[in-house]
């Protein structure tokens, strides 16, 4: 993975966003966040401008979030007209908010849809989802290349933006 240029992302005035690099949270913290989340909120935009939101299962793996689901739904429309997406975790406390372009995968390399398989089964066991590898062969498994991440724990003091190049 490229590395970052890391630093506070701008704000309005008034919002108390420090000028100092001090107190930065680490990227081991976003990576803890999403490898763990159990729901991710996906925003995606309707072909007429719209937006569009819904909760979905995913993991973080190999530095990606992916997620599945057919590419019928809602999201999948939108995604085939604009893959740009924003994913949020749940909490509005400890926030993790990524910016990037999904890409779908079809069919995926049959060892990486083993190992990604495998990823979802222990993430979701006690929730019964546990997808073989060949789930994926037909579509509906989508990557999520990020280029912006903004998280916080403690707003505006550890506020935080990483900018990945493209």
């Amino acid at each position: 993975m490229a590395k970052p240029q890391v630093g506070r992302p701008i704000l309005p005035e008034g919002y108390g966003v420090p000028e100092h690099t001090e107190g930065l949270l680490p990227w081991e913290h976003v990576t803890e966040r999403l490898a763990t989340a159990l729901h991710y909120w996906i925003c995606t935009t309707r072909p007429d401008g719209r937006p569009h939101a819904t909760p979905i299962w995913g993991v973080y793996f190999e530095g990606n979030i992916y997620f599945d689901g057919s590419p019928e739904t809602r999201r999948g429309k939108n995604l085939a007209a604009n893959p740009a997406i924003t994913v949020h975790l749940e909490s509005g406390t400890d926030v993790v908010i990524v910016e990037g372009v999904v890409a779908q995968i079809t069919p995926p390399d049959r060892a990486f849809a083993e190992r990604l398989a495998a990823t979802y089964g222990a993430k979701y066991a006690a929730l019964d989802y546990s997808p073989g590898p060949e789930t994926w062969d037909q579509g509906g498994l989508y990557r999520v290349a990020h280029h912006t991440v903004i998280a916080w724990t403690t707003f505006p003091a550890d506020l935080t933006r990483w900018r990945f190049p493209e």
